[in-house]
């Protein structure tokens, strides 16, 4: 991850330089109070009588070096932000750029929660190392050995006890980091699920309430809460016990440095004012070391977090654009076969060959087996079949959500591994039947499709999705903003403006994953036959569990526990498919619904 601190170096090394100056100056103080009382009060060396001239002017030295140290902590605190807050953005756009590339068998494995949590709480967590790691590893340092050094330069027996204490109070503070230390790991796991519950809950607020699920569900969060509670009050009570345990010592070594400089004041070897300087040193010195504390502790859930964004960077996408046609195929087929398949190209056909898949992390459970199947360029294909038989697997592979297990899938006559992955997913449209929406106005969704899109090709494919008549009912109309989710909307509204969004963007191949099955048949129909009319030459993808939605396909494949059991038009399958006239009777005859015809 240093690579996104050298960006800002100058940053980096200007807010320590300011460090420097501001326990500089603090370092004076205690000299300057040191002449004030043994000058300037007690007159030492001037018999006894006192300098007020003495007083007032280390005074004003003490004055002028607040000021200047103020203004130099402040510096150092602009930098260090700048630094830290700037690296900080930095990583948290790249994990989210990572995010998004990933493929989806890899945000699966991640989930939601863990991914929102690494992309706030964790970024904050390693900023705020990298703040401490710049401010206060100087401050901390400079305070602890330049105390030392000063209190030496008082009288050797302050520094010599000094150095006898610092052990009791290290080991102290290191036995507790070292207990809290596998805390922080748990911790950020603790708030992974924490962010896992709520999100699920915002998300699904409807469903909650429909099945008065509130008390459960606030016992759930509760559950997860209390978890990340207790985590936090383990490390919290850790760190209570080290608190004393080290003023204890503190004070401890300030009654022993009392002791001791009153004795050597007594022989004239110290005077008072030395004395008072190594108390405010020794406080400086257990000062930097309760801040080593802290930094030990914002290093180590630094260290923790860091780790956690380095697996999403360092994670690279299962589906990486393809290396190209022209390698892929002229390393399999000789010039004049590549020739013959360039030729045959249409824009919009799809080819599955032999086709297996099995989800990633269930290899031996295959959704799809054997598909063998071509969609000509153009054409209306509709996938028909039950809950589970893999319908949606099937289309996710065109744009490479998923990839083809075993076989081949061609998309214009290409492997579709061989395509940069942009390249071909502008060739495919998608809307699907949970439809998301973005918090934005209901004509930025449409248009989401296709950004450049003028106001009247939005307003056309509004008025083709059949959107038009509840939008424009609308007070605001299109600009009526779409609430989280798209929970302002119905079903219906949702499923409608997310078709208008996929026609908007007119590729070369649109699917329908049963994306009208919240529509009444006579709104369907509106649609299907606009599709006919405007998008002749799109190749239409139509999933749906209705007979009545694709019984006007050119084709339809019936798919039965993910194998093709047959495939033709409407006439030819109630000839020969015992499945889709079980299905057609199901549906239609016995249940005396219209065909919409």
């Amino acid at each position: 991850m240093l690579k996104y601190l050298k960006k800002y170096w100058i940053f980096a090394l200007i807010a320590p330089l300011f460090m420097m100056g501001e326990v500089l100056m603090d370092l004076i103080q205690p000299r300057l109070m040191r002449t004030i009382v043994d000058e300037g009060v007690l007159g030492i060396g001037r018999n006894g009588v006192g300098d007020m001239s003495i007083i007032l002017q280390s005074g004003a030295i003490m004055i002028g070096t607040v000021i200047f140290g103020g203004i130099c902590g402040v510096m150092s605190g602009v930098f260090a932000n700048l630094c830290s807050q700037n690296f900080g953005n930095d990583v948290r756009k790249a994990c989210f750029r990572k995010i998004m590339a990933l493929s989806f068998q890899q945000t699966d494995e991640f989930s939601t929660g863990s991914l929102v949590t690494r992309v706030t709480n964790d970024v904050t967590q390693v900023q705020n190392m990298v703040a401490q790691l710049i401010r206060g590893c100087v401050r901390t340092a400079m305070f602890f050995i330049g105390g030392i050094a000063c209190m030496m330069s008082l009288d050797i027996s302050f520094g010599v006890t000094v150095l006898c204490t610092l052990p009791l109070v290290l080991a102290s503070v290191l036995f507790f980091i070292s207990k809290a230390n596998p805390s922080f790991k748990i911790l950020q796991k603790k708030i992974d699920r924490v962010n896992t519950v709520m999100q699920e809950n915002v998300s699904g607020a409807r469903v909650v309430k429909a099945y008065v699920r509130e008390q459960h569900e606030a016992e759930r969060f509760q559950e997860a809460n209390h978890n990340l509670v207790q985590v936090q009050l383990k490390v919290l009570e850790l760190f209570a016990f080290m608190t004393p345990i080290t003023n204890i010592l503190l004070n401890a070594t300030i009654v022993i440095i009392i002791k001791i400089g009153a004795v050597r004041v007594s022989e004239g070897i110290v005077t008072p004012g030395s004395v008072m300087a190594a108390i405010t040193y020794i406080s400086m010195i257990m000062h930097s070391v309760m801040m080593i504390a802290m930094i030990f502790q914002t290093f180590s859930r630094g260290m923790v977090s860091a780790g956690r964004l380095k697996e999403i960077l360092v994670c690279e996408p299962v589906i990486q654009d393809g290396i190209g046609i022209e390698n892929c195929e002229s390393a399999n087929n000789n010039v004049d076969d590549l020739n013959s398949r360039n030729q045959q190209r249409q824009t919009g056909t799809i080819e599955f060959r032999d086709v297996s898949f099995a989800y990633p992390d269930s290899l031996d459970d295959y959704i799809l087996e054997h598909i063998s199947l071509s969609i000509r360029s153009g054409e209306t294909f509709a996938i028909l079949g039950g809950t589970g038989c893999g319908k949606t697997s099937l289309v996710q592979l065109i744009p490479r959500f998923y990839d083809v297990t075993e076989g081949e899938l061609l998309v214009d006559g290409r492997n579709v591994k061989s395509y940069n992955l942009k390249e071909l997913r502008n060739k495919v449209s998608i809307a699907l039947q949970k439809s998301e929406l973005f918090t934005m106005s209901i004509e930025d969704n449409i248009r989401w499709g296709k950004m450049q899109a003028s106001n009247d090709e939005v307003q056309h494919v509004a008025e083709m999705s059949q959107a038009a008549e509840f939008i424009d009912a609308k007070p605001e109309g299109m600009k009526s903003l779409v609430a989280a989710g798209g929970m302002s909307l119905s079903g219906g509204q949702k499923q409608r403006t997310s078709i208008a969004r996929a026609l908007l963007k007119n590729a070369e191949v649109l699917i329908l994953d049963d994306s009208t099955s919240a529509l009444d048949l006579k709104t369907e129909a509106k649609i299907n036959n606009a599709l006919q009319t405007d998008y002749e030459k799109t190749t239409k993808i139509i999933i749906a569990q209705r007979i009545a939605s694709v019984m006007r396909a050119d084709r339809i494949a019936v798919l039965d526990q993910g194998r093709i059991a047959a495939c033709g038009n409407h006439e030819e399958l109630m000839k020969s498919c015992a499945i889709y006239q079980d299905i057609y009777n199901s549906q239609l005859k016995t249940g005396g619904v219209s065909d919409g015809r």
